[in-house]
């Protein structure tokens, strides 16, 4: 899996390329709570080139929000495909997540 990052100003954009799932979730984890640690919590996952989560991907994205949420941060999730956003839905996990149509959004949301 690849992991593209990008800085914006004191934000760092994360943008996992291809499905959460299997192997790929441990590395994936890792850099979140690496970059959530480092940044302050100032980072925002761009979601639009991940097709599909699996159960333990989510747990992982459960796990930094609460991390986050200890410090009165949440997690900020953009452009997030139709398949992924059901699936947060169906789960009842959509709620505990910041939502936003693109990254800049997302990124002007730190101001």
């Amino acid at each position: 899996m690849k992991i593209h990052e990008q800085q914006q100003g004191a934000v760092l954009v994360l943008k996992p390329e291809g499905p959460l799932s299997g192997p790929h979730v441990d590395q994936f984890k890792n850099r979140l709570f690496q970059v959530q640690a480092e940044s302050l919590g100032r980072f925002v996952l761009d979601a639009s080139a991940i097709p599909l989560l699996d159960s333990e991907a989510l747990e992982t994205l459960v796990e930094v929000n609460e991390e986050m949420a200890q410090s009165g941060r949440t997690l900020k999730l953009c452009a997030v495909s139709e398949t992924v956003r059901q699936i947060l839905e169906l789960t009842g996990l959509a709620p505990l997540f910041e939502h936003f149509e693109d990254a800049n959004s997302a990124v002007r949301s730190f101001l």
